[in-house]
């Protein structure tokens, strides 16, 4: 092991692992020494293949032999909590885990009281937010591009905690603000009365700054956030966003070519932003630490998705965020929830970016 390295630990290498796994091995300032994967066959093989030879069944098997500086946790949403939980007991600096990471309200609390508790980095994985393309975007905004906010448009897959999550930490970043109060449709209306994350939700989110955003069903070609003031908008659509400054003859927003800055190992999607600022966070004395997307950002996303469901099953009326009600929870689709080894189905996004609409 190299002491000017971080030491990090992996827990979990199958689909998404498997590119966690080779970023580290190529950081020159990380070196991945163990991993955790329940499948052993997979773990000797991706052990194999980055040199790693510390090799565990499960975290608690890890974690009893070696306690690296930095684990991400990219297993199925129903082991994330224990497995942050008992790196954060462990002593781990700093604990990176994948979406949706969680399910029940009260994991994502005590989630986050364990990395406080234990001064634990808490970062999120494999999110846009993180792209340094869409935090550079965010850079426009606060300096006032757009001019004062007006307005946001918000469009919601099926998976409103799986990939939902995504659109929903945008618009947090975006707008600079928190979501304060939720008003929510289900469709079909019969699928508010369950816990299950598998319909389509639309309504509307209040922010703390005053902002509203409205929130519609994605459709072929529509996916993504707007946001827009008097001077101009910003569009997300799933990759670099796009900027519209000014208007023409016609009244219609003039879209603007836009260069962004380049950055190291983009090979690696959007998930260069996530890991580059963990590794940053770990490297720095900053209080608190700077990161691109954290596990509070993701509890907080899958807090709002539920409070649009929660509404409808109140009947569409308003919903006051935070949830009084820690008990609630949204189950993810099964592959998200227990795997692919225990569902027999694989993402076929195999390079971590979206699907095509």
């Amino acid at each position: 092991m190299d002491p000017s390295r971080l030491k990090v630990g992996l827990i979990g290498c199958g689909r998404m692992g498997r590119i966690y796994a080779e970023a580290f091995h190529t950081y020159p300032d990380c070196e991945l020494v163990a991993i955790a994967d329940a499948h052993a066959e997979r773990r000797a093989e991706v052990g194999a293949r980055f040199g790693v030879t510390a090799l565990f069944p499960d975290a608690a098997a890890m974690l009893a032999t070696v306690v690296p500086d930095l684990v991400s946790v990219v297993t199925p949403t129903r082991y994330i909590p224990p497995a942050v939980l008992a790196c954060a007991a462990a002593g781990v600096r700093g604990i990176a885990a994948e979406k949706p990471i969680l399910a029940r309200l009260v994991d994502g609390d005590a989630m986050r009281a364990a990395c406080r508790q234990h001064h634990v980095v808490f970062a999120g994985g494999n999110l846009q937010r993180a792209m340094p393309e869409v935090q550079e975007a965010s850079g426009w905004i606060r300096e006032g591009r757009l001019g004062p906010l007006e307005g946001a448009c918000l469009r919601l897959g099926r998976e409103t905690s799986g990939g939902g999550v995504q659109g929903l930490s945008i618009l947090r970043l975006f707008a600079g603000a928190e979501v304060t109060r939720v008003l929510g449709w289900v469709d079909p209306p019969e699928a508010a009365d369950n816990e299950l994350d598998t319909c389509h939700v639309h309504g509307w989110l209040e922010l703390s700054n005053g902002l509203r955003c409205l929130v519609v069903p994605e459709t072929e070609g529509q996916r993504g956030l707007e946001i827009w003031g008097p001077d101009g908008l910003i569009r997300w659509n799933w990759g670099p966003p796009e900027l519209f400054l000014g208007r023409d003859a016609a009244g219609k927003r003039i879209r603007r070519e836009t260069t962004y800055r380049p950055y190291d190992y983009s090979e690696f999607g959007y998930l260069t932003g996530s890991l580059r600022s963990t590794i940053g966070a770990l490297q720095s004395t900053a209080t608190p630490p700077r990161l691109a997307i954290s596990g509070e950002d993701l509890c907080i996303a899958v807090e709002i998705a539920l409070a649009l469901k929660v509404s409808a099953r109140l009947g569409n009326v308003p919903v006051e965020l935070p949830l009084a009600d820690r008990s609630l929870a949204l189950y993810p689709v099964p592959y998200r929830w227990l795997g692919g080894d225990a569902t027999a189905y694989h993402d076929p996004d195999v390079a971590g970016r979206p699907l095509d609409p």
